[in-house]
């Protein structure tokens, strides 16, 4: 393998992470200017925060009281134990595992991260690595990589992603990051049904051996998200699925949450073993 070619290779392989680590949360990527989202793949999906004009008319009644409770009840767990499945048409599968914590200042924890198909999963075997621990904090994201890609960096194993260089992923697929990551928590799905128009109370159903309530609502805009949540006793999400469309095919995502309130924390990986992912797309020229 030439030294360009290395090069090129390990700059895919740390976006293909980068990629990953936010998927694994968000479902969607970050905001774009017509009030959806942009996704890794440049796809769009709509956001909560879509201008007024293009939303669909707002929720009344009891059924805007049970959602914010759930909002409300939530926000305020603090912390949560979190599983994840994420499919992104034929570029990414990925299961994540771990325990995050958010408060006004952003999202701390820690979570593993394992490709089990798609092209970016491709990438990723090709320097030998098909799982990676990603701590989040405030500030930045750092993902531990193997050792055949710390060979080409110099022995270190983690890239380190502040939020706002992912701004400038290319194709502005890295659009909105900084504030999706920073703002990402279970009551997000919360938000988007509050912003539906069809949202519905499907009913009593046992969730992971739990009585939860389920809701479901579709959210407008340039493509269409399904919402569905499953809710318990405590007004505390138990699961949640998201499904969209990208440009490489459909977007599904589910999550469950459990362990509200468990102690959260993640270390910053030590300088010396750390990679910084702007310094990695500038060796490349990107």
């Amino acid at each position: 393998m030439t030294g360009t070619t290395a090069r090129r290779t390990v700059v895919s392989v740390a976006v293909s992470a980068a990629l990953a680590c936010a998927t694994a949360c968000t479902g969607s990527g970050g905001s774009d200017d017509s009030g959806g989202t942009t996704g890794p793949s440049g796809s769009t999906a709509p956001s909560a925060s879509a201008a007024p004009s293009s939303r669909p008319p707002a929720l009344t009644g009891a059924s805007v009281d049970a959602l914010r409770a759930v909002e409300r009840a939530t926000g305020r767990a603090g912390s949560a134990r979190v599983e994840s499945t994420t499919v992104m048409g034929r570029e990414l599968s990925l299961e994540a595992a771990g325990a995050l914590g958010w408060d006004d200042d952003g999202l701390t924890g820690t979570l593993t991260i394992t490709y089990t198909g798609g092209t970016t999963a491709e990438t990723m075997r090709r320097l030998g690595t098909t799982a990676m621990e990603a701590r989040y904090l405030p500030d930045a994201y750092y993902a531990r990589m193997g050792d055949e890609f710390a060979e080409r960096v110099g022995g270190r194993h983690w890239i380190k992603y502040v939020y706002e260089d992912l701004e400038d992923l290319g194709g502005g697929a890295g659009a909105g990051f900084a504030d999706q990551m920073r703002n990402t928590t279970p009551n997000q799905a919360v938000k988007l049904l509050l912003s539906a128009g069809d949202v519905r109370r499907v009913g009593a159903e046992t969730t992971r051996g739990r009585r939860t309530t389920h809701w479901s609502g579709t959210v407008g805009g340039a493509t269409e998200q399904t919402v569905d949540i499953w809710v318990d006793d405590r007004n505390l999400l138990v699961k949640k699925v998201e499904r969209g469309r990208t440009k490489t095919g459909e977007l599904t995502q589910t999550a469950y949450y459990s362990d509200y309130g468990v102690p959260v924390s993640a270390a910053r990986p030590p300088a010396a073993d750390t990679a910084d992912f702007k310094e990695l797309l500038a060796s490349q020229g990107s």
